[in-house]
Order: C-alpha cells, then sequence, then structure tokens
C-alpha cells in the first residue's frame, strides 16, 4: 500500500485494564506521581520504532500529546524522534484521537481502506490489519544528556535546593521541597558566561499556546529563551526553545510536561563604546536537553518583558507568567 506513515497510524490503542476511563475535574497537575495515576497522562509521550510496509522497515518516532479529557494528538517522524534522527524539514504529520466508552483511544482519519488496530500495553504499541503486521513501537522516556550536570569549582551556584540557595534571588521561594519557585530574579549579575539550568513545565492537558507551562530564561535579564509545554508542536520563535522575536531553535526537543529538562547557554554579551554606542550585539549557543537550538546566533535586539539592553552586566530573571513552572540547579560561570 502506498500510503503515508500518518494514515498508517490510524490506530485504534486498546488501554491495558488496569487504566481508569473516568473523567478527571482537576485541570493542573505538578507532582509527576499524581499525574501518573490520570489516564491522558499514563498515554502521552514518545515511542520508537518502525512503520512495516510489504516487509520494508522504516523508522518512526511518534509524540502523542494529551489534550485534556480523553483528547489526544498523535504526531509522526520519519526517521526518529526529533533530535534523535529526525531534523527539522523531515517529514512529519500529525492526526487527533480520542477515548470512546471502550476505554480505547481512536485516531480517525479521512481514508477508505482499512484501519490499523494497536494494542497498546506495558508501553508497547503493535498495530496489525488483520492478521499483517503494519508497525511496532514502543515507549521511550528519553532525558537530557546534561541533565544533573554538576557545577565547576568556578561556578556560581544560584540554586542548589537549599533554602540558602534561595537567597540568591529576588522573591526566591522553595516550593515541593526543595525546588525554585518561578518568577525570580538573581541578585548576581553577569557579563560574557555560561549557565546550566533544568525546569520542569506542570501537565496542564486543558490548556493551550501560552497558557500551557509558561515561563522564561532571561539571559541577563535581556534575551528570553522561551519556557513552555511545547511537546509534539513545531517549535515557534515564541514556543519552548525560541528565542521571542528573534528565532525559532533548530529543532523542537520540548520532553512531554513534568519531565525534568536542560538549557545550557554559552554567552557573549553585547559590546558598547565609551559614548555608550552598541558595537557588537550578543550572541549566544544553547543547548536544550543537550541538542543545540542555536549556534553562535546573533541576537541584534533585546527581548520585551524585563530590561532592556545596556552596556553593564545584569541579572538571570526566570519569569512569571502565572503557570507552576519550577527549577533546579542553577548555576553560572563567569568568563
Amino acid at each position: 500500500m502506498n500510503r503515508t506513515i500518518a494514515v498508517m497510524l490510524a490506530w485504534i490503542c486498546t488501554l491495558a485494564a488496569a487504566m481508569s476511563v473516568q473523567a478527571e475535574e482537576k485541570k493542573e497537575w505538578i507532582d509527576p506521581a499524581e499525574a501518573a495515576k490520570v489516564v491522558d497522562y499514563q498515554i502521552q509521550g514518545e515511542y520508537v520504532g518502525d512503520f512495516i510496509d510489504d516487509g520494508e522497515r522504516t523508522k518512526i518516532g511518534l509524540q502523542i500529546i494529551a489534550l485534556g479529557g480523553g483528547k489526544f494528538r498523535a504526531v509522526s517522524f520519519t526517521g526518529g524522534l526529533p533530535g534523535a534522527g529526525w531534523k527539522r524539514g523531515d517529514k512529519t504529520e500529525a492526526v487527533e484521537g480520542a477515548l470512546n466508552d471502550k476505554g480505547q483511544v481512536v485516531f480517525k482519519l479521512e481514508d477508505d481502506e482499512a484501519t490499523a488496530v494497536a494494542s497498546f500495553k506495558d508501553g508497547k504499541l503493535i498495530a496489525a490489519q488483520g492478521d499483517r503486521l503494519v508497525a511496532q513501537l514502543e515507549k521511550v522516556n528519553r532525558k537530557s544528556s546534561t541533565l544533573g550536570l554538576k557545577p565547576p569549582k568556578n561556578a556560581v551556584i544560584l540554586f542548589d535546593g537549599s533554602a540558602e540557595s534561595a537567597q540568591n534571588w529576588l522573591r526566591g521561594q522553595i516550593v515541593l521541597g526543595n525546588l525554585l519557585r518561578h518568577d525570580v530574579e538573581s541578585k548576581e549579575k553577569f557579563r560574557d558566561h555560561t549557565l546550566h539550568l533544568e525546569f520542569r513545565t506542570p501537565f496542564m492537558p486543558y490548556a493551550r499556546g501560552q497558557g500551557r507551562g509558561n515561563s522564561g530564561m532571561y539571559v541577563q535579564g535581556r534575551y528570553e529563551c522561551q519556557i513552555l509545554d511545547s511537546f509534539g508542536l513545531d517549535g515557534k520563535n515564541n514556543e519552548c526553545g525560541g528565542i521571542y522575536s528573534i528565532s525559532e531553535p533548530l529543532v523542537n526537543m520540548a520532553l512531554p510536561p513534568l519531565v525534568w529538562q536542560t538549557y545550557d547557554v554559552d554567552f557573549t554579551a553585547a559590546r558598547y563604546d565609551d559614548a555608550g554606542k552598541k558595537t557588537s550585539n550578543a550572541r549566544v549557543t544553547i543547548k536544550h536537553n543537550g541538542v543545540v537550538i542555536h549556534d553562535n546566533l546573533e541576537l541584534p535586539h533585546g527581548t520585551p518583558g524585563k530590561h532592556p539592553e545596556g552596556p553593564g552586566p545584569d541579572i538571570l530573571y526566570l519569569q512569571g507568567h502565572g503557570n507552576p513552572v519550577v527549577f533546579r540547579n542553577v548555576w553560572a560561570v563567569k568568563k
């Protein structure tokens, strides 16, 4: 059959019997253990495997995004997941689906050919048309290669989980035992520096767009790299990893909500002459979950939301946008 991979993924996903299909009234989760009890959270995530057509196998990645109330969006990536086989410009297709009263997730496409039926159990998806196998995938839980990165001896420790380090921030507040609440700005100021931080967005399946896990990492308080639950989205300049109004990320490396993610930054500040005139723009390289998403990118201007550009050192601002985003393991090294 000469059909697209997205059509071949027109699945009925039969859920494991232990999963409840009862409606959830709650709209927001910040604790992974609590979210794990919710069917939508159990289903969402990343899958990797093979699409099989006439004996030929094509590697695919699949991201299933929870949209609340038993609704889902599935996005397929030819070659593997973003940053792991798939790159911007490679083939990708999407389909919408929903839970039915039998505890099944049905992804419907307008197609007059047979529907592939996939069983979902123990993190595995096996799709078949009659007795013919058409796809087999396994759920994966990717982690950033820089997660838990330890600071060097000359690092400025901005937050290490202790109450003492929370005092390094204006409005510094510890939540959930040892995590830093959003809407804080460092008391320390920086010119050229490298930076490591880890962040976690909440599970907000009913929210959309900028209302879904929104925060931001403002380097020098002047240039925002967006923090957002952009799992499964295109990766625009106002989505996770985007530098607002300047550049979209090279690839959308956003992991599912409630999974710890990392930003690693190498920043060179703008230069000014004695008269205060800018002589060269700031530049930045950023890794998101260990993958380069901005490579020595020139920043021609600041971004709105905090401080204007200027010649002096400035703060790190972790934006407050009304969503319960949290941080840990934040440190910098001045050059």
